[in-house]
């Protein structure tokens, strides 16, 4: 089992949002609809790449930039962590079920250590993060070295996810997909192979996870 962090299993694209807007702000900026949806999501370098050209500022320092970032964020994960809806009675009922389960995110490793505060640091038997792989979302890298970590077949994987970043990732890697929104509206991927569209993890049990890997009769 694969869960994505941000949007998926806690409510933090929120917190994500007031501190790129005030990063954009202290730049003398505003941010676009448009620029702020391609972020969710995505690895650090491309949300700083899209915030500076989208401030057609892009002669500043991605690598401040998202230090910048990344110091707020941090403020406001300690203040606390909501869970999404049905997340953590899913998490719990994956762990009770002795599923190898990963958490796969583009969020560094400093802050999800503070995220693991809310989320539990014995709910995951591998973590991946976004300063530590090849590759980040979209491309495949970060769910098959979550299989790896594991030891299990990618095939085998259901990956719930909440951005088209994050669902194009599993699915290049061969996992199956759970799409539950958050912040993106994901309808137009409903009836597309490989991925299983939902509106909340609230009616998502373990017995209905495993019929997401049951081949459809043609």
């Amino acid at each position: 089992m694969l869960f994505d962090m941000d949007g998926t299993l806690i409510d933090s694209e929120k917190v994500w949002e007031i501190a790129i807007m005030e990063l954009a702000r202290s730049y003398g900026g505003e941010l676009s609809e448009e620029a702020r949806a391609a972020m969710v999501g995505a690895a650090m370098a491309e949300s700083m790449r899209v915030m500076h050209e989208d401030l057609g500022q892009p002669w500043r320092d991605p690598v401040a930039g998202a230090r910048e970032l990344e110091d707020r964020v941090a403020e406001l994960f300690t203040s606390g962590l909501v869970w999404r809806p049905g997340a953590m009675v899913l998490l719990a009922a994956v762990r009770a079920a002795g599923i190898p389960t990963a958490l796969v995110t583009s969020t560094s490793r400093r802050l999800v250590e503070v995220a693991l505060d809310t989320l539990g640091r014995n709910s995951f038997d591998a973590v991946i993060c976004g300063d530590e792989v090849t590759a980040n979302k979209p491309d495949p890298a970060p769910y098959r070295m979550a299989a790896d970590a594991l030891g299990v077949d990618i095939t085998a994987c259901v990956a719930i996810e909440d951005s088209p970043a994050g669902i194009a990732s599993a699915k290049a890697a061969g996992a199956t997909v759970l799409a539950v929104p958050c912040e993106l509206d994901l309808s137009h991927l409903n009836g597309e192979t490989g991925i299983h569209l939902r509106s909340s993890l609230d009616d998502v049990d373990v017995p209905h996870l495993a019929t997401l890997l049951v081949p459809s009769k043609p």
